[in-house]
């Protein structure tokens, strides 16, 4: 092994009580304090997503979409929190106006109706204990009295455009060094408004009026009204001796579970070694190479495992297949909570590509997501772009249980490349039997295309894999033994994602948050 491999950021975060793991110490310090006050699972999370929707604009906010599974004791039960587009989406003015894919920046046609608020009031309905006004109280805190800017959010600022700038002129004008202070007086309001006034205050209220101007014909009054929550049955499939839990389309969550059904069917060996990238590699390119044709929101979830499995044998043990496969870039954050003998969530949420869509709405400062950006605009496709449509969906978060017991919470941000990150998160922690910290820890690999991060599925004999720099040195001379193409980036790169997880074992719980967020935190006691 690579010698740098064993240099561990941090140890796992032991807990007797609770955990809550987040992409911002301040976040996790919010669930944690509504744990102390006698909150639960839910209540924690939905404090830490509301809090690090405040510090960290460039990944997730209000203006997002969410994805939840909790783990309760009558089973897991899963929420769709994901917008759809407005009623005036219209495919053939984008094709008129030259599109062949959905714009990526500046497009109020990329933004879907937000299903962040909704997710929020849904999981709180039904498990919360404190009431709103107590779990938005640390976010709201942070909005008014000021964070410090985090380096990532100063790096991302950083890639903004001219018009980009103007739109996020609140966070660029304050956030000019890391540990500025930053303070976002209309998520503030937006909060308080919530939690006196429910979802109407939001959707109905400011921002939702802001967004229909915004929209220009894009949003009706009746878009806004329909909730974009809905409880759904998990997808399920037995792997690495758990079962393993995610969300079904539209979200791509299936490719978790795909890539660890066919990794399954062969022995890995060690994680130290080469060949444990390859099979891995080639796992995911297996489940995965076809999602751009089969994955929509009316796609059937179980069908698509059952096709996954039916071609596992295609696995190549030895060689790079010609296959193509997700691509990896993306802005998103996970968190997830537990208590050692009650709730546990497993929670995603994201503006998708580095702060959105890059368009506010000005009323509250609150940033939109281009979620639509998975749309087709191809005539007929069942993923097209169109009136009240869902997209294909990045988010995925999983939950591992055994005999109906919680193992594991986990999830990853990573745009397309969440399930290739949470493959090898979860080979490492059921298949291995690692601790979360070296888990999270661990080097990663994933797959890329040879030009923009959006084109993997171009061309097969472009693709490429890119390999952290604490990676084995046999994984780079393996793999191209193998023929496969291989790049190497810095060790703890953001672009492997920021996974985080908690673990449920005999002496109670063990968490770690990604070092690749610089500020991610596992709080509890």
């Amino acid at each position: 092994m690579n010698a740098r491999s064993n240099r561990l950021p941090q140890g796992s975060t032991r807990g007797t009580r609770h955990l809550v793991a987040a992409a911002d110490q301040l976040a996790a310090r919010a669930g944690d304090l509504i744990f102390a006050a006698g909150g639960n699972a839910v209540d924690a999370a939905i404090a830490t997503n509301a809090a690090i929707a405040v510090t960290g604009p460039h990944l997730c906010g209000m203006g997002g979409d969410l994805f939840a599974l909790v783990h309760t004791p009558d089973g897991v039960v899963a929420l769709n929190s994901s917008g759809r587009a407005g009623s005036g989406a219209d495919p053939n003015a984008l094709r008129a106006a030259g599109h062949t894919s959905m714009p990526l920046r500046h497009a109020i046609a990329s933004v879907t109706v937000p299903g962040c608020v909704d997710g929020w009031l849904a999981l709180h309905e039904r498990f919360g204990s404190l009431p709103l006004s107590e779990l938005f109280a640390p976010a709201i805190d942070l909005a008014e009295n000021g964070f410090s800017a985090s380096p990532l959010l100063v790096a991302s600022l950083a890639r903004l455009d001219t018009r980009g700038r103007e739109q996020l002129n609140e966070v660029v004008s304050q956030a000019t060094h890391v540990g500025a202070r930053v303070r976002r007086p209309g998520v503030a309001q937006a909060l308080r408004d919530i939690a006196t006034g429910g979802r109407d205050a939001f959707y109905l209220g400011a921002f939702g009026e802001g967004l229909r101007r915004l929209g220009g014909g894009l949003f009706d009054v009746d878009d806004l009204r329909r909730s974009s929550a809905d409880w759904v049955t998990p997808l399920v499939a037995d792997a690495f001796g758990v079962r393993l839990h995610t969300i079904g389309p539209n979200s791509q969550g299936y490719l978790t579970l795909g890539g660890a059904l066919v990794a399954d069917t062969v022995d890995l060996g060690s994680s130290d070694d080469g060949q444990w990238a390859h099979l891995l590699v080639e796992s995911a390119k297996v489940a995965g190479f076809d999602r751009p044709a089969v994955l929509h929101e009316h796609a059937d979830g179980e069908a698509l495992l059952k096709t996954i499995r039916q071609r596992a044998h295609s696995l190549d043990v030895e060689r790079c297949s010609q296959y193509t496969a997700p691509v990896m870039h993306g802005d998103t954050t996970y968190l997830c909570t537990a208590e050692v003998d009650g709730l546990a969530v497993s929670l995603i949420q994201s503006n998708a590509s580095g702060f959105g869509s890059w368009l506010v709405e000005p009323s509250t400062g609150i940033n939109l997501h281009d979620r639509g950006l998975g749309f087709s605009l191809v005539p007929g496709h069942p993923a097209e772009f169109g009136p009240s449509r869902r997209p294909p969906h990045t988010l995925s978060p999983a939950l591992a249980t055994r005999v109906g017991e919680l193992v594991s919470v986990f999830g990853t941000m990573g745009g397309d490349a969440q399930p290739q990150i949470l493959l090898q998160v979860a080979a490492r922690l059921f298949g291995e039997g690692v601790s979360p910290a070296r888990a999270i820890n661990a080097p990663r690999w994933a797959l890329a295309g040879p030009t923009t991060g959006f084109d993997t599925w171009d061309d097969p004999a472009s693709q490429r894999v890119e390999i952290e720099a604490h990676a084995p040195d046999t994984w780079r001379r393996d793999l191209e033994a193998r023929g496969h193409q291989v790049s190497m980036l810095p060790a703890f790169d953001s672009a492997f994602g920021h996974a985080h997880a908690i673990v449920r074992d005999g002496d109670g719980l063990a968490g770690a948050a990604d070092p690749r967020a610089r500020v991610g935190a596992v709080i509890g006691r």
